[in-house]
């Protein structure tokens, strides 16, 4: 069959045609793509600048983090751009490569999570062989392993897409160029096409997904026989990880696994892959993190207060709760000159001492441990 095509640009539907509706969404995500950046950087920070880089689990949540910004970087800008664009327009070739990088990205992505679920499983069902199953050199070899499948899995798609011919009708049903609504553009028979679409992304993602469950149900399975300290240690991070996986496979696999047609609630499945779930895995991922919190604050204690140690002594001599002539002087003068204000001011004064206090406080703890001199 020969290729032609008469589309050079196509015109990219959006959310919503309505225009209050449209500003609403673009301040909406333009929060979650500024709490992306934040919270994935926070992540990659804690890592890369602490003892965490050594331990495999938090080796592959740094590659993790960093797929996940890069994944969301591909569709997100755009979308935000469009929001408050009269014509959402994209360049061919700007629409193919799109779905290209999209894939590529969601395919190391996948596999990482797979890399991670390896990890636990070799954690907690062999333990004595644990530093060598995941030593630093097959980390590595998972890692490029993962990047080497999503290229494979991203090429097939662009092999799938690329050579289909396109004769108008050029509107994209989305908020981004995706095959499915490129292959329901397509003026030939997509039948083929649509099945081996189904049997690379679909196919793929339920496979990875039931394997990734039946994964984590052995490591709980298997857990039963230790501590009830290490049975909460392990239940805790399988839930973060169980969590994560859902979060992302649930809305792709509706997507992937059904023959190719599109629907309307396509475009609210596709948020969930392309920006909710990148949003929510730095939290998922920090917040019931006992060694994340501690790196995060060994990392301000050390870059953000000034002189690091110097600063400590000084601070508690000059701006400790205790009584000196420095906080009567000033206690008093805020009184003094406005009154009731003056007493509203005096007391943020003090408020505004004690958590400062608490947080040197907190900040001398860390510098006092062991592992802090390393």
């Amino acid at each position: 069959m020969e290729k032609s095509n008469n589309v050079t640009v196509f015109i990219v539907l959006g959310l919503s045609k309505d225009k209050n509706i449209e500003i609403l969404c673009f301040v909406l995500f333009l929060f979650c793509y500024l709490a992306i950046w934040v919270g994935n950087l926070l992540i990659m920070t804690a890592i890369t600048c602490s003892r965490l880089v050594e331990q495999p689990m938090y080796f592959f949540l740094n590659y993790l983090s960093l797929s996940d910004l890069c994944y969301t970087s591909t569709v997100t800008p755009k979308l935000i751009t469009d929001l408050l664009a009269e014509r959402k327009t994209i360049s061919y070739s700007s629409c193919m490569t799109q779905p290209f990088i999209l894939h590529f990205l969601g395919g190391i992505e996948i596999f990482v999570l797979t890399g991670m679920a390896y990890d636990r499983y070799a954690a907690v069902c062999r333990p004595l062989h644990y530093t060598v199953t995941m030593s630093r050199q097959r980390c590595n070899a998972i890692i490029l392993a993962c990047c080497t499948g999503g290229f494979m899995h991203s090429a097939s798609q662009f092999l799938l897409t690329i050579f289909l011919p396109f004769c108008g009708p050029n509107e994209v049903d989305r908020y981004f160029c995706n095959v499915y609504p490129l292959l329901k553009l397509a003026c030939s028979n997509i039948y083929i096409v649509g099945l081996l679409v189904v049997a690379n992304s679909g196919l793929i993602a339920l496979v990875t997904f039931v394997v990734l469950l039946m994964s984590y149900f052995f490591i709980l399975h298997s857990n039963r026989a230790y501590s009830m300290e290490s049975r909460s240690k392990a239940l805790s991070t399988c839930s973060s990880h169980i969590t994560v996986v859902v979060l992302f496979f649930a809305p792709a696999l509706f997507i992937y696994i059904r023959p190719a047609t599109t629907f309307p609630e396509d475009k609210m499945f596709a948020l969930f892959y392309t920006i909710i779930a990148p949003m929510f895995n730095p939290l998922i991922f920090m917040l019931r993190n006992v060694e994340m919190k501690d790196a995060l604050r060994k990392i301000w204690c050390h870059h953000m207060l000034p002189e690091g140690k110097l600063f400590i002594p000084w601070f508690r001599e000059t701006m400790t709760v205790k009584e000196t002539p420095s906080h009567h002087l000033l206690d008093s003068l805020l009184r003094e000159k406005s009154g009731q204000t003056g007493r509203i001011f005096s007391l943020c004064f003090w408020v505004s001492t004690l958590v400062l206090h608490q947080q040197i406080e907190r900040c001398s703890y860390s510098y006092s441990r062991p592992s802090d001199s390393h």
